[in-house]
């Protein structure tokens, strides 16, 4: 049985420092995605220029999700068992920032290759341990609303960081040009990462009860609360397939696309931070609330015009903002506190593993019939809503 370091007096880590806490891990978020998904709006037409086919861009993007998730589960065990949660986090951001501007130095597809699955790592390496730290302050906070605002910074990030791309290819420079510019905010994202570090040693301390000692495991709810997660992870349809179906049957132009997915991540940012305050007061109806709303988005999408492909994309925000706050903020709720890293890990390689099978199914649907990928998209997400209402009825355990 592990002993537990002496916990801080309360009165030593009041709401105002949980609050600062939150707050500077969104704005590391914040810039860590103005890296990262600046990055990505870019690695795909890279890697042509380069001379990679399209067959090879999609495997290496599928195959670089598909590891990091699987390492989510590594590095959150890691971080529970060493108890060395800041280690293993800046070890991961600099992983992940700096692999971005050493794609300006790639001199050929394969160390481009490399560098991208290096970037996917390093993200999958630090997200645990730096979720388990998050939920000890918003545990002060509100888990939602401590989650939805992290999420609100962070989709800053990723809205930022893609425009800032754009602005340096609009003066006429070439990618190498924007990977280099993206050096920036990865800087200024590590240096935050080491602030935090230092002035924020115990982020457990914030806990107001100690840590159950010699925890054997995760409770039922855990596990059953894993299969609605993967239920929703499924039946989500990305939005490269929703982009590429906008531009084959020509629902919007071509110009709107980016758009489209502009109003989405905006959608996103306010609706993390929306449905965390609603989750604080409710419980699982605002996950269940949100389900509703992001199971109706595939039939907008896929089967409707213009305005409904809108409507449509502002619903997938809002599922993308539940996923990334409110499901969250639900393991935090029930994972044991010495365990959080190592729940985040699994609740993490779940998701990904059901969102990889689920989105090979729905690209192999769409060959077949459009009316077949709404239908599978509505039925699986709506599969989960029978197991959030029995979560919603049993007593906390």
């Amino acid at each position: 049985m592990r002993t537990q370091a002496p916990k801080l007096p309360t009165s030593e880590l009041p709401r105002t420092r949980a609050v600062a806490f939150v707050v500077l891990l969104g704005t590391i978020s914040l810039f860590a995605d103005m890296t990262y998904e600046g990055a990505r709006s870019i690695t795909g037409p890279y890697l042509g220029v380069l001379g990679v086919t399209a067959t090879t861009i999609g495997i290496v993007s599928g195959l670089g999700e598909l590891v990091g998730y699987a390492v989510r589960l590594g590095s959150g065990y890691l971080a529970d068992i060493s108890g060395r949660y800041w280690a293993v986090t800046i070890f991961g951001y600099v992983l992940n920032l700096f692999a971005v501007p050493l794609l300006a130095l790639a001199g050929s597809w394969q160390l481009a290759v490399v560098l991208i699955i290096a970037e996917r790592m390093g993200r999958a390496i630090r997200s645990p341990p730096r979720d388990a730290m998050l939920s000890h302050a918003a545990g002060r906070t509100g888990l939602g609303w401590g989650f939805g605002l992290h999420q609100a910074l962070d989709q800053t990030g990723a809205v930022v960081g893609p425009l800032l791309v754009s602005g340096v290819l609009f003066l006429g420079h070439d990618y190498r040009a924007a990977f280099a510019v993206l050096l920036a905010p990865a800087i200024v994202s590590i240096s935050l990462v080491v602030a935090a570090r230092l002035l924020f040693p115990r982020p457990r301390d914030f806990e107001l009860s100690p840590p159950a000692l010699g925890t054997a495991g995760f409770a039922p709810s855990f596990r059953v609360y894993l299969v609605a997660v993967a239920l929703i992870a499924a039946g989500y349809a990305d939005f490269a397939l929703i982009a590429y179906h906008f531009g084959k049957a020509a629902v919007l132009p071509v110009t709107w696309i980016p758009i489209v997915y502009a109003i989405a991540m905006a959608v996103d940012g306010a609706a993390g931070l929306a449905l965390g305050s609603l989750f604080d007061r409710v419980g699982l109806w605002a996950m269940i609330v949100a389900t509703i709303l992001s199971a109706a988005a595939a039939p907008l999408v896929f089967l409707g015009g213009f305005s409904a492909a809108v409507l449509g994309m502002a619903c997938w925000g809002i599922g993308t903002g539940a996923q990334e706050s409110v499901m969250r903020a639900t393991v935090s709720q029930l994972a044991p506190q010495d365990r959080r890293a190592t729940a985040f890990g699994i609740f993490n390689a779940v998701y990904g593993v059901a969102w990889f099978a689920g989105s090979v199914l729905l690209g192999v649907l769409y060959d077949l019939s459009i009316v077949a990928v709404a239908v599978a998209s509505m039925a699986l997400q709506a599969a989960a809503l029978p197991v959030l209402f029995w979560l919603r009825s049993r007593p906390a355990q």
